[in-house]
């Protein structure tokens, strides 16, 4: 009987390099998953490096390979996701490390689609290559867990982001946006933004706080992502911030049937992307139709900023995959808005998975354990 291959810890500090590499294209490569690929030489040396090129493709491997060229002979391909076998819009990746001649491919996770599910392994070891799967598995399938929510649920996955003050509360009834947190916490939230797929809000917020949700960090305002706003009754003013000339983002507003045609078409015209989402007789929206209608267009991670109505909508409808909280030293006083979420009172079924210091400020990260 043979040994199934299993990885060292040589490969664990490979895979652990390439995971890092996936993760410089979250949110920039579609439907497809930002996968690391690097191609490692019999003596140790990294001969190509790859990961998912914008828009999906090339895949990783494919980048990888050509970076090395005929040095992938005998060498090790190192992928956080197994190779693609399935034809595309390109030639499959499994076949293309049987033909560079490599010897071994370590694999972080199997990949559900059901085109590849274990057929890329297949390609490989028939291909003559050993395989070894499963190596740092727990932190490649985190590094896409967005794809693999898409994947697996039909939905993307879904992180609240909360900043509460010392006193519960994320702001002032009528006073717009009032700072909780300072500059280093805000500049976390920035990179958040740069995680994820897309920044979705409550149409309230927009009403109230009229916020811009781009990513301000200099040199990668480019990189904002998707502005999701939940307007069932289309309330949006079309002369909203997220709607000016020159904003570097689209912004998608989900209506319902009973939205007015007039205001739809005027979001429509100040260039609002429109959908519309099934809803109840009131014209309320549940918040798995939300989610089930961002995933029919593809995106595979939210990042849920408010405002108090709405998170708490889709924390009771249990959709909430990753509370991020930051707690500020702030009080905001009489009018303040209530957090349905606090450091001392999280909904049960979520584990503490991190804390994290930004000055004065904490922030408390925390995951729904299913």
């Amino acid at each position: 009987m043979v040994e199934p291959a299993v990885c060292d810890d040589a490969d664990r500090r490979y895979m652990a390099a390439a995971i890092r590499l996936s993760r410089w294209h979250l949110g920039l490569t579609a439907e497809n998953p930002s996968v690391g690929s690097l191609v490692v030489a019999p003596d140790g040396t990294v001969v190509g490096r790859g990961v998912t090129s914008r828009g999906g493709r090339p895949h990783a491997e494919i980048r990888a390979l050509e970076e090395a060229g005929e040095r992938a002979r005998g060498a090790t391909v190192y992928a956080t996701l197994e190779p693609c076998s399935h034809i595309g819009r390109a030639p499959p990746c499994a076949d293309a490390i049987v033909a560079s001649g490599a010897a071994r491919v370590v694999i972080a996770t199997l990949d559900p689609d059901p085109r590849v599910a274990g057929r890329g392994v297949s390609i490989l070891r028939r291909g003559g290559l050993e395989v070894v799967s499963g190596c740092m598995e727990r932190e490649a399938r985190r590094a896409m867990q967005g794809f693999l929510s898409l994947k697996g649920r039909g939905r993307p996955w879904l992180t609240l982001k909360l900043a509460v003050s010392a006193d519960g509360c994320l702001g002032r009834k009528g006073a717009g946006q009032v700072p909780i947190t300072g500059s280093l916490a805000r500049s976390a939230v920035q990179a958040m933004r740069l995680e994820h797929e897309a920044i979705m809000v409550g149409v309230g917020t927009v009403m109230e706080d009229d916020p811009l949700l781009t990513v301000r960090l200099p040199g990668l305002e480019a990189r904002s992502p998707v502005r999701i706003v939940i307007d069932p009754f289309a309330r949006m003013s079309p002369a909203s911030r997220m709607l000016a000339e020159g904003v570097p983002a689209r912004t998608v507003v989900l209506v319902s049937g009973k939205a007015p045609t007039y205001a739809v078409q005027a979001l429509r015209d100040a260039g609002a992307e429109i959908h519309t989402v099934a809803s109840d007789y009131r014209g309320r929206f549940q918040p798995r139709e939300i989610l089930r209608a961002l995933g029919l267009l593809g995106i595979k991670s939210v990042l849920l900023e408010g405002g108090a109505e709405t998170a708490a909508r889709f924390l009771e409808s249990g959709l909430v995959d990753r509370i991020a909280l930051f707690s500020g030293q702030g009080v905001v006083g009489e009018g303040g808005i209530a957090s349905p979420v606090t450091a001392e009172a999280v909904p049960a079924g979520y584990a503490r998975m991190a804390e994290h210091r930004y000055g004065d400020d904490r922030l408390l990260e925390f995951e729904r354990q299913d």
